[in-house]
């Protein structure tokens, strides 16, 4: 295969993570060279042979590859059909420092579970996603990265927190528009931000992304009655615009935010 290559990278508000690029190439080889971040790589199509610390590695779509910051590494394709990728990179802080070692020990990482959630994180993090939905996808991703740096995957324990579940839905509640940040409010109940959307799941029977966008909904639903217009419903009701008001109501309720006044 040959041809230009097809890059799109966009850096996401998310914290904790610094930039997301999905690439095509045919045969684009990189040079050697470094990153300050953590590359977290998915290989969607083809495979990549690459050499890490001066050792020779491939990714491929069987594994998760891992690569840390400040270690030099390259990347071509090891078939004559090229590549296709999805990359997200990590602020170095998120894994540490101290855990450089084991990831230039063993960068690839065969866990399904893995990377159904790096796939998952990838598609909440698309333009003008949910804020909550990409912070809770990427606690899960960390925790999953941070079990097998330390030699330590293991099934979560079931979580079962009524106060600091309750406690979220109230705060959830009061910041029905500007939102909430996961990891302040995991610091402000004293749990990690994974501890607090499990016992927020378990206590009401969906995630708290999917709880604040009905909420949402909700009030979208009332403004709209109301006689305020779609454009202007969107961001008093939380939503990035009309577009974002427009998809989720879609889904909601099959219809569109006008359609829904109109009927009025």
């Amino acid at each position: 295969m040959t041809g230009p290559a097809e890059v799109v990278a966009w850096r996401p508000q998310v914290p904790g993570l610094t930039e997301v690029l999905h690439a095509r190439f045919a045969d684009h080889a990189y040079p050697s060279h470094t990153h300050d971040a953590w590359t977290l790589l998915l290989v969607d199509d083809g495979a990549v042979r690459y050499d890490l610390d001066r050792h020779a590695h491939g990714a491929s779509r069987a594994v998760v590859t891992l690569l840390p910051p400040g270690v030099p590494h390259d990347g071509r394709s090891e078939l004559p059909t090229g590549f296709r990728k999805r990359v997200l990179y990590l602020e170095p802080a998120v894994l540490g420092a101290d855990r450089v070692g084991r990831a230039v020990d063993r960068p690839e990482l065969a866990d399904e579970v893995l990377r159904d959630r790096v796939s998952r994180l990838h598609a909440a993090l698309a333009p003008h996603a949910e804020d909550l939905e990409a912070q809770s996808r990427l606690a899960f991703v960390l925790e999953r990265l941070g079990q097998h740096l330390d030699r330590a995957v293991e099934p979560p324990a079931a979580v079962r927190d009524s106060r600091v579940a309750d406690a979220l839905r109230q705060l959830l509640d009061a910041r029905l528009v500007e939102g909430v940040d996961l990891g302040a409010a995991a610091a402000r109940f004293g749990v990690t931000p994974t501890h607090l959307v499990r016992a927020f799941t378990r206590r009401h029977g969906l995630p708290p992304h999917r709880y604040l966008t009905g909420r949402r909904i909700d009030l979208a639903r009332r403004l709209l009655l109301g006689g305020v217009p779609a454009a202007e419903v969107a961001t008093a009701a939380g939503f990035y615009d009309q577009a974002h008001l427009t998809r989720h109501f879609r889904r909601m309720l099959a219809t569109t935010p006008a359609a829904y006044a109109r009927s009025a």
